[in-house]
């Protein structure tokens, strides 16, 4: 089965992403990958098929689960039917870094932590009290937010009422390879998005000459690399946006030298054009970068 790599951004003035999702099945993705982030995963209702690491298994009246880092899985909207809404929480492991574990009374989230690289599911009386502030947390500003995402990590560390879905950690050698490689290439744009990217600095990142490049990163990415910087760029745009700056303030920040281009990527990403976002801000939340 092919893995895929999915690029994930933090919401505007957080650490972490918060997602919720409510789709028609049918129109679901339940496509396989794996990110560096740990991920919390509520489907608040409904029956399905959950597939984690090498386990899949049969979820009734929704699911609650922690996947740690690069830890391969689907979505969890396969076999189900009518609407899928879940609420999603994704984060880095910078988020509680070393130091901040270590504290005594970090100690149960700590293992948590490590538990969940074989990913954990939770039973009906955990899950049951985790959806109440799960989805408390939509409607949170920041600072408040990662308060009761930690409250929440603390109960599931307390709770006995858990599964591991999977014997042991065997994440595929091409998952530690591709992993690092692609990171050296996110953290080269992140830093220099702004200005013009040199794709020969880039290729020279990974090890690769230009043309093996441009291949390897459409094979890997399902995307060409030049559309991934603008989709990038576009992102940190509709941030900006939000932040009462100008469009044409925007479009030099993020990169592009030309407003009216700039204002035809963005439509084309968007679907609607920069000033029309604007009027509608404040209900955009950034989205992954996936295949």
């Amino acid at each position: 089965m092919k893995i895929e790599f999915e690029l994930i951004q933090e919401d505007e003035g957080s650490s972490f992403r918060i997602l919720h999702e409510k789709i028609p099945a049918e129109e679901y993705s339940w496509q396989y990958h794996y990110h560096p982030e740990y991920e919390l995963v509520c489907v608040l209702a409904g029956n399905g098929t959950r597939q984690v690491g090498n386990h899949a298994s049969n979820y009734e009246n929704g699911d609650l689960v922690l996947m740690g880092p690069d830890l391969p899985h689907s979505g969890f909207g396969l076999n189900t039917r009518g609407m899928i809404e879940q609420v999603v929480v994704q984060f880095k492991k910078e988020v509680f870094n070393t130091s901040l574990l270590l504290r005594p009374e970090m100690k149960p989230i700590n293992l948590l932590l490590e538990k969940s690289s074989y990913g954990i599911s939770f039973g009906e009386t955990t899950k049951e009290k985790a959806i109440k502030r799960m989805v408390k947390l939509l409607k949170m500003p920041p600072f408040e937010r990662f308060l009761e995402l930690t409250i929440i990590l603390q109960q599931l560390a307390m709770s006995e009422d858990f599964t591991l879905l999977n014997s042991q950690v065997t994440l595929p050698t091409t998952i530690r390879k591709v992993h690092v490689r692609l990171q050296n290439i996110f953290n080269y744009v992140e830093q220099n998005f702004q200005e013009e990217i040199n794709i020969k600095k880039v290729a020279d990142i990974a090890h690769l000459t230009v043309p093996a490049f441009c291949n390897y990163f459409k094979k890997i990415m399902n995307i060409t690399f030049t559309d991934f910087i603008n989709q990038y760029r576009i992102e940190q745009a509709c941030i900006m946006l939000q932040q009462d700056k100008s469009i044409g303030e925007v479009c030099f920040e993020c990169g592009f030298n030309n407003v009216p281009y700039f204002n035809k990527v963005f439509k084309n990403i968007i679907k609607k054009t920069p000033s029309e976002f604007k009027k509608t801000a404040n209900s955009y939340q950034p989205r992954a970068v996936s295949q």
